[in-house]
């Protein structure tokens, strides 16, 4: 957990890497949920059934923006700033979602400080966000987001 006083001072850590989160299983019920919620419900990700018989391994796979959405939640574990104003999704120059997230398969969080930039509201942090898989030792999903976090 990297520890902040103020957003200014990821600076000081841009290159270094933060995380890993601890492995976290992506169950059926979840990407369920996800699919009603978007009304994505293709049947790789919603019909068990059919993919037993129809996906290679056998099984649904998550949606590629749920996994891109669980990214704020688990930076929690990787770094806290102490004395902050609001923080804001400023967006992602690049998201590529590189391999299928099956269900029940743990997945985690990297993250890459890479840049720095000061701004009106306070300072924009660009982070590189990995989320690894387990089972497969390979990369599900690769972004490039931008944080606008407001000074105290």
């Amino acid at each position: 957990m990297l520890l902040l006083n103020t957003p200014t001072e990821f600076e000081q850590h841009i290159g270094k890497r933060l995380g890993p989160t601890a492995w976290r299983t992506v169950t059926q019920a979840q990407i369920s949920a996800y699919a009603t919620l978007t009304g994505d419900d293709h049947w790789i990700h919603v019909d068990e059934e059919r993919a037993r018989r129809e996906r290679p391994g056998g099984r649904t796979i998550a949606h590629g923006l749920y996994i891109l959405s669980l990214i704020p939640a688990w930076q929690r574990d990787l770094f806290r700033i102490e004395r902050r104003g609001a923080g804001l999704s400023y967006g992602y120059e690049r998201v590529r979602f590189t391999a299928p997230v099956p269900v029940d398969t743990p997945i985690r969080l990297v993250q890459t400080v890479a840049d720095v930039q000061p701004h009106r509201q306070g300072v924009k942090v660009f982070l590189t966000s990995t989320v690894e898989i387990e089972e497969a030792g390979s990369t599900a999903l690769v972004a490039e987001g931008i944080l606008l976090i407001g000074s105290a």
